[in-house]
């Protein structure tokens, strides 16, 4: 991880969605308190286990979040795209980190320290109610694809993580390869399957014509199809 300095109208544009709620003075003592950091692929963020000291805010780039299961094996339970805040549930819950975030590529990420924005939100109405809202929103999500993930055939499920990472980081500009390139591993982890199956799949895809693939890039030849096995199941 690298850290680098930026000045105060470089980061308002970034937080914008946060800082357009608070007033002048709130808002320059947020910002003098949030840090830029660079993270390479792969590269851990905060891991499980860890005391959650900053609210994050990815500016570019693409983060995981995922949680060691049983076995040892690693489950993605969530993507990041800019510009979103993460990491701070924990710290409203008086909780360590019950997840690890790690960058899927190269990412640049700004850290605000969670005693900071706390003592915003008790004198700020509008700022709680904006993380309340994103609270509720992410435990919809979460419920979602709880449900999907566990009563999806394994047909259903894989469909169902390409369409989320559609609308999560959108397509290439041929408007058919999805815009993130991920390993086999980290497909089936976010399918909640196993490699081999993940493999399997997208080779039955492929063979249907309704997707091609080259190394780690995914194009989607037949969409419709896609959406239907995933709304089927």
């Amino acid at each position: 991880m690298a850290k680098r300095k930026l000045q105060v109208a470089d980061l308002t544009p970034m937080l914008s969605p946060l800082t357009s709620l608070l007033d002048v003075q709130q808002r320059v003592s947020l910002i003098e308190q949030t840090t830029v950091h660079t993270f390479k692929k792969n590269e851990v963020i905060y891991s499980e286990g860890d005391d959650p000291q900053f609210m994050h805010c990815l500016v570019a780039g693409k983060v995981k979040i995922h949680k060691l299961g049983a076995g040892g094996r690693r489950q993605i339970v969530r993507v990041v795209r800019p510009v979103e805040f993460f990491g701070y549930r924990a710290a409203f819950a008086r909780q360590l980190y019950v997840n690890t975030a790690a960058a899927f590529e190269p990412s640049v990420i700004l850290r605000v320290p969670i005693a900071a924005i706390m003592l915003l939100m008790r004198i700020n109405a509008s700022l709680a109610c904006f993380f309340v809202q994103r609270l509720a929103t992410d435990l919809g999500r979460a419920d979602e694809r709880m449900v999907n993930l566990t009563q999806k055939h394994i047909q259903g499920r894989l469909a169902e993580s390409l369409l989320f990472l559609r609308d999560s980081y959108g397509m290439e500009e041929d408007g058919s390869t999805l815009s993130i390139y991920l390993s086999r591993e980290d497909l089936a982890s976010l399918s909640n399957m196993t490699t081999a199956n993940a493999i399997r799949t997208l080779r039955a895809f492929c063979t249907e014509n309704i997707l091609a693939v080259d190394g780690r890039k995914i194009k989607f030849l037949d969409v419709q199809r896609l959406e239907q096995i995933s709304r089927l199941g």
